[in-house]
């Protein structure tokens, strides 16, 4: 130890250099140190020893660590990365090589496409931007598609197989690329010959429709027709009244009934008012009254025609019931709408016909309809007057006439207030609406005429308590202001009208 100590004070004279504890600064003599001094000074070199120990063995563990560890050039790193990817991607390309893939059977709906799986030929995908998953389902029609490009392509890949190797779609591909056309099989033949069993050539349908054409008559030669068999007299009553009843099926459109009036059709059939045979007269009122039904131009040549005197005979003299219900319902459809007509039947005398029919025995159901076409007269010709005073749109001339028909007063000289108020006796709750309504229409101008009929009050007091208790039940079965409450209201209406 002494020899040691000596060579490192030899060492260190040398270098120059003092330890803090051996010399003094600036000495070469080494300086007489304490005993805990000389003990420190004594360790120094096995310090030193450990200390070089160490960093070899720090050097050793460097030297042989993982090599991704090691510090490396960057560049150098990545291209080895990148390599090992490739690598990796082409082992597993080669094991998936020969790999069988699950082939997927889209329907018309969208579903989810599994990574591995492989889809039919035309088949519709797409990529669920929400969830990031391909989707396929069918193309639209994709059955008629898939037929129609076997027809023009020949065979297709047999999509009916459950499985495809990568090489199947590999070949599948590049015949599709190639275009290649092959020989139709015997399922596409089969198929041709089922679509031409299904339909018809284009040349045939049209020679059908040709042969068809030849036979086809328009509404307007139908009609001619219907009036020569009707007009001829060699035709049985039955094809005379089998031309007017057909005939009247067409001529409910307007144009059709004008087209009748413009052949001389429609005074052909205002002549069949006049004939002796009651069904005659019936089915022609018929045909009339459904070409009257709102065409003004037919309405005007029927006036001129004189169908309102022919149809003004039929109701008052003797006639069946069902031939006078005909007559009325073609009046009713002359004077609807057309001023001019009420005028006439005004100075016709057309009131006190009606007035006969109401109280001919037998003839209520008439009385309903009679007191309903009054009814219609007379807010026809208030709605008339006070929309052209609002809205100034009607024509000076037709307001006029209008203002020419003088129903009111002609109905209270008639003594209709009295007919129509001796009515409301009828048992069916329809007529009694019916009737109301023209009480109400007429109250204005027979409100004298009501005040002192005391049966009208009694009757109005009587079916007031009748469909109090009508509308009560109406009430308890959960209908609120049904029909026999309207009827009531009415009732209570008319009576505060009356006090």
């Amino acid at each position: 130890m002494k020899v040691g100590e000596e060579w490192l004070s030899g060492r260190l004279e040398l270098w120059g250099l003092c330890l803090p504890l051996g010399c003094r600064a600036g000495s070469r003599r080494p300086l007489t140190m304490p005993h805990q001094g000389r003990l420190l000074f004594r360790m120094a070199p096995l310090c030193m020893l450990l200390s070089m120990l160490m960093v070899s063995c720090f050097n050793f563990c460097l030297c042989h660590k993982n090599s991704e560890f090691a510090l490396t050039n960057p560049e150098k790193r990545e291209k080895s990365s990148t390599k090992e990817t490739e690598r990796k991607e082409t082992v597993a390309e080669e094991e998936l090589e020969p790999e069988i893939l699950e082939v997927f059977h889209p329907t018309h709906e969208w579903q989810a496409l599994h990574p591995g799986q492989a889809v039919a030929a035309g088949s519709h995908v797409r990529l669920n931007l929400q969830t990031g998953a391909r989707e396929v389902k069918l193309q639209d029609e994709d059955k008629f598609q898939t037929n129609l490009k076997g027809l023009k392509k020949g065979k297709r890949l047999n999509i009916n197989t459950n499985t495809y190797t990568s090489q199947d779609l590999k070949n599948a591909l590049a015949k599709f690329k190639e275009g290649a056309e092959m020989e139709n099989s015997k399922e596409d033949q089969e198929r041709q010959a089922k679509v031409k069993r299904l339909f018809r050539p284009i040349e045939e349908l049209k020679k059908d429709f040709e042969e068809l054409n030849v036979v086809i008559e328009t509404d307007m030669q139908i009609m001619v027709r219907l009036i020569n068999k009707f007009n001829s007299s060699s035709s049985s009553l039955e094809e005379k009244i089998a031309a007017l009843f057909d005939l009247e099926y067409y001529v409910h459109q307007m144009d059709n009934a004008q087209d009748l009036l413009s052949f001389g059709g429609l005074q052909v059939v205002i002549n069949g008012l006049n004939s002796t045979e009651p069904l005659v007269k019936e089915y022609a009122a018929f045909v009339l009254g459904a070409a009257f039904s709102s065409n003004p131009k037919v309405q005007v040549e029927a006036i001129e025609g004189g169908a309102l005197q022919k149809l003004l005979v039929i109701l008052a003299t003797e006639q069946p019931l069902s031939t006078k219900k005909k007559a009325l319902f073609a009046l009713c459809s002359l004077l609807r709408h057309f001023p001019y007509a009420q005028q006439q039947f005004l100075k016709l005398g057309g009131l006190q016909v009606l007035r006969s029919l109401v109280q001919e025995k037998g003839m209520e159901v008439l009385a309903v309809r009679v007191v309903t076409l009054l009814y219609d007269l007379v807010t026809e010709k208030m709605f008339a007057e006070e929309d052209a005073e609002l809205m100034r749109d009607m024509s000076p001339e037709k307001l006029q006439q209008y203002r020419q028909v003088r129903l009111l007063p002609s109905l209270q000289e008639q003594g209709w207030c009295e007919i129509t108020a001796h009515l409301l006796a009828l048992p069916e709750h329809d007529a009694r609406e019916k009737v109301l309504q023209t009480l109400g229409a007429l109250l204005a101008t027979c409100r004298d005429h009501f005040h002192q009929d005391t049966q009208l009050h009694r009757t109005l007091g009587t079916l007031q308590a009748e469909y109090q208790a009508l509308a009560a039940l109406e009430l308890q079965e959960g209908e609120d202001e049904g029909y026999f409450w309207e009827l009531l209201d009415s009732i209570n209406s008319l009576l505060t009208e009356l006090r």
